[in-house]
């Protein structure tokens, strides 16, 4: 019998009919089994699960609606056709009431009967996909990731189906998107979780030092190598090897490593002795692959080689909407292990947090909270807390000077009031952030308070600050 074929449970007390529904479903692509009471039913359904029921309601055991009632209060629930030969309509509203999939009388059609355990196992195979769309769209952590905007549950979709794989996988991303951490989560979810999971990282290691790196070196093979040396592809055996910053490779080392990778075999440097290994690779880069291809910085064979499944990691800009639940982990994290009062953030701080654009993606945020916890106390984190570029972002640039005004030229012209200059910058600031005054505020670097008696001087009318920022 195959491992996904749905059994078919026929609970009927009449042997005859039993048999007739038997032959009716013998070409059918279901495991069919007949009981003829329902505590056969019962200790049937004790040792396996059972995708359909088709359910006499006149048993000699049992009232046929509670049996039903008994079968849909099963978790997984299987389906439930009721058979029987009373076809009044109340006996048909009360078991639909009580959670029949579908309602047959006697007699009825071999057509018939295939067709509704069709319907009703169709039914169930798109419940049970429905269900795990909306369980997967709920996600807000995964793997170690924390994020539940439409671009990561693309991403955690892919590192679930990609894990049980052995193809390579390619990671692009800006850096402090979490590249390491994807490679690590396709490794953990994979048959090779029981295996080493070896990272090298080949932009932070000298060119003439990276095959003996990857590969192992033997005594005696350059000045220094006073004992032999496994490298990453021996450690990684069995297991996952991460090639992280892999556009940074060597064009001379890129062609070992492509023999490595269509072979499986490798030599340590100064060895003439061939090593083979299982290894599965999953490499990343910050760059554009196929950029450094054109540009002769990249084999395009080794390219095709790893690009097998790729996975791109968005930025933290273009998923805002989990910069608040990114800084929350954080702020909990880093509060603990200083032994912090934090608790939350401020209406200002979120602002703040939500204004920045964080060019330097979760790192950056990760680093910006410890250094905020870090560095104060309180209960609530403030804007003020932040660090400077988050609080005013660009304020560190340097603005050249306009030049002098002609000689004769009206300064009034030239000049405009400061107060004006200042109100102007303001409402335009608040129109741009959608009215959002705290935002607004954030980006300015002053307070909401201080815009909303600003705004009241303009108007005359006594400041009104709100309970919560907006």
């Amino acid at each position: 019998m195959p491992a996904d074929q749905a059994t078919v449970l026929l609970i009927e007390d009449t042997r005859s009919l039993a048999e007739l529904y038997r032959a009716y479903l013998r070409d059918a692509p279901w495991r069919f089994v007949h009981v003829g009471t329902a505590a056969e039913a019962r200790a049937f359904l004790a040792r396996e699960p059972v995708e359909a029921v088709l359910l006499d309601l006149q048993l000699p055991d049992a009232q046929g609606l509670d049996v039903l009632r008994e079968l849909r209060a099963r978790r997984p629930a299987p389906e439930v056709i009721v058979i029987t030969a009373h076809g009044s309509v109340a006996t048909a509203v009360a078991a639909m009431q009580a959670g029949a999939s579908d309602f047959l009388v006697k007699p009825f059609p071999r057509e018939r009967l295939v067709v509704t355990i069709a319907n009703a196992l169709e039914r169930r195979r798109l419940a049970r996909e429905l269900a795990e769309l909306r369980r997967a769209a709920d996600r807000t952590t995964f793997a170690g990731f924390i994020g539940a905007a439409p671009a990561m549950q693309a991403v955690y979709r892919i590192i679930e189906n990609a894990a049980a794989s052995r193809a390579t996988v390619f990671i692009t991303g800006e850096s402090g998107t979490g590249k390491e951490l994807a490679a690590e989560a396709i490794h953990r979810l994979s048959p090779r979780r029981d295996k080493p999971f070896v990272a090298i990282n080949c932009a932070a290691i000298p060119r003439d030092l990276m095959e003996s790196e990857m590969f192992g070196h033997v005594r005696g093979a350059f000045t220094g190598a006073v004992a032999d040396r496994a490298g990453a592809a021996s450690q990684a055996d069995g297991g996952t090897l991460f090639l992280d910053e892999v556009c940074e490779l060597d064009l001379a080392l890129q062609g070992k490593l492509l023999r490595f990778i269509q072979t499986g075999t490798f030599q340590r440097v100064g060895s003439t002795k061939t090593e083979q290994v299982d290894v599965r690779f999953v490499c990343a880069t910050n760059k554009d692959p196929l950029e450094e291809v054109r540009a002769g910085r990249f084999r395009e064979d080794l390219y095709y080689r790893l690009h097998v499944i790729p996975i791109t990691m968005p930025p933290l800009r273009e998923r805002a909407e989990d910069i608040l639940l990114i800084a929350e982990a954080f702020l909990a994290r880093f509060a603990a292990e200083e032994k912090k009062a934090f608790r939350g953030f401020s209406a200002e701080a979120k602002a703040a947090l939500l204004s920045y654009p964080w060019p330097g993606n979760v790192r950056e945020l990760e680093n910006a909270i410890r250094t905020a916890v870090v560095l104060h106390d309180g209960d609530l984190l403030e804007a003020s807390m932040l660090p400077a570029q988050v609080i005013r972002p660009g304020r560190t640039r340097t603005t050249a000077l306009p030049p002098r005004a002609p000689a004769g030229e009206d300064l009034a012209t030239l000049i405009r009031p400061l107060a004006e200059v200042e109100r102007e910058a303001i409402e335009r600031a608040i129109a741009l952030c959608g009215g959002n005054i705290a935002k607004a505020a954030a980006h300015l670097g002053v307070s909401p308070s201080t815009i909303y008696r600003k705004r009241a001087a303009w108007t005359g009318e006594a400041p009104s600050l709100p309970d919560v920022a907006e």
